[in-house]
């Protein structure tokens, strides 16, 4: 793997394997639902591209100079689309992303950094004014991640997927 990593709008012969990156991620989650326990949220991964076909709704992923998949997010510019439980959809000028994966073989140089500052970057280029996202306690070094670029739990965005808790995070940009 080279040190050249590119963050871009994931192209649909790439949807296959982001579904299956995204399954490999999460369900290798320790203390993470897995496939059976919450088979529509698998589904759900492994057809991510489905969620491009929602408005003002981007694919991201991040490659290396040889086009190898190291990780991806759904981004959203208007939160509307973001499709979580909970309060985020009523937010207004404000973006989020969900889904944010990489690939267990390309943890550790600082791929989910890289997609998160994407994510960020298109939200300051749209003038809104925060960001919103979702982990879980099952995530903790995505958490920790979070908290040092700036987000800051938000209890209000907190909801239950089935019984496991996510929890909000609010990035004021």
């Amino acid at each position: 793997m080279s040190n050249q990593h590119i963050i871009r709008n994931a192209k649909p012969s790439e949807f296959k394997a982001i579904g299956k990156l995204m399954v490999d991620a999460y369900s290798q989650l320790d203390g993470f639902p897995k496939p059976e326990e919450q088979p529509a949220y698998y589904k759900m991964l492994l057809n991510i591209s489905d969620l491009t076909k929602k408005p003002a709704t981007e694919l991201l992923v991040a490659v290396d100079s040889d086009e190898n998949l190291l990780g991806g997010v759904v981004y959203f510019s208007d939160m509307q689309y973001y499709g979580s439980g909970g309060t985020a959809t009523q937010e207004k000028n404000a973006a989020g992303f969900r889904l944010l994966a990489v690939n267990p073989d390309a943890r550790g140089l600082g791929i989910g950094k890289l997609l998160t500052e994407a994510c960020i970057q298109k939200a300051k280029g749209a003038n809104l004014s925060q960001m919103i996202i979702h982990s879980t306690k099952a995530m903790q070094t995505a958490w920790k991640m979070y908290e040092n670029i700036g987000f800051k739990r938000s209890e209000d965005l907190d909801f239950l997927q089935g019984e496991l808790p996510v929890f909000g995070f609010r990035l004021l940009l």
